[in-house]
C-alpha cells in the first residue's frame, strides 16, 4: 500500500471505530429508556422522538462502519487517485457526522409531529454521502 494514504486510513479508522462505539452506545441507551418505560421515549407524543433516534442509532452505526471499509479499501486505490481520496474522505467524514447528528437533534428538539429544526442536517449530509462513495469507487484500479 502507497504510504502517502496513511494517514487516510488512521483517519477512518479512528471516526469509524468511534462512531461504532457512539452510537452502538446509543442504541444500548435507547434499549434502556424502552425497558424502564421511559415516558418521554414511549410515550404517543414521542413517536417522531423515538424514531428520530432510532435512525440516529442506524445511520451513526452503518456509516461508522463505511469509514472502516474506506480504510479497507485504500490499499486497492491507483496510485494516481490521491485527489479522488481526499476529496472522498472529506465527504465521507461530514456524510458521517451531518446524518446522524441530524437524526439524533431532529429528535431532541421534536414537537408534536414533527422533528425539530436540526433534521435540515440530513439532506445536507445525503449529496455528500453519495459524493463519498462516488470518489472512493473513481478510486479502485
Amino acid at each position: 500500500m502507497n504510504d502517502d494514504y496513511a494517514a487516510l486510513r488512521r483517519r477512518h479508522l479512528r471516526f469509524g471505530w468511534y462512531a461504532l462505539l457512539g452510537f452502538a452506545s446509543l442504541g444500548a441507551l435507547l434499549e434502556v429508556l424502552h425497558a424502564f418505560k421511559a415516558g418521554f421515549y414511549l410515550d404517543v407524543g414521542s413517536e417522531t422522538r423515538r424514531l428520530m433516534w432510532r435512525l440516529a442509532h442506524a445511520h451513526g452505526v452503518l456509516l461508522g462502519l463505511v469509514q472502516l471499509g474506506f480504510a479497507f479499501t485504500l490499499p486497492h486505490a491507483a496510485e494516481d487517485a490521491r485527489r479522488r481520496l481526499e476529496c472522498a474522505s472529506a465527504c465521507l467524514i461530514a456524510a458521517g457526522s451531518l446524518l446522524p447528528l441530524g437524526f439524533f437533534l431532529g429528535g431532541v428538539f421534536a414537537t408534536g409531529g414533527d422533528p425539530g429544526l436540526p433534521v435540515l442536517l440530513v439532506p445536507l449530509g445525503i449529496p455528500l454521502l453519495l459524493a463519498g462513495l462516488w470518489w472512493t469507487a473513481r478510486s479502485l484500479r
